[in-house]
């Protein structure tokens, strides 16, 4: 089971920190971020895999 989150020590510092991430519509889980990086990086080609999986001397 996850630990439970940790009570704020700066109430003030922490509902900022909450408005800002809303706004910037910031998730826990990642998701949004992954969406995102999905759109900016292109889809790996069986050519490039094949490079990754090359090691450099």
């Amino acid at each position: 089971m996850a630990d439970p989150k940790p009570k704020p020590d700066d109430k003030e510092q922490s509902k900022r920190f909450i408005e800002k991430a809303r706004e910037i519509e910031a998730d826990e889980c990642g998701e949004a971020f992954e969406r995102a990086f999905k759109k900016i990086l292109p889809e790996k080609t069986p050519k490039s895999r094949e490079k990754d999986k090359r090691v450099i001397p």
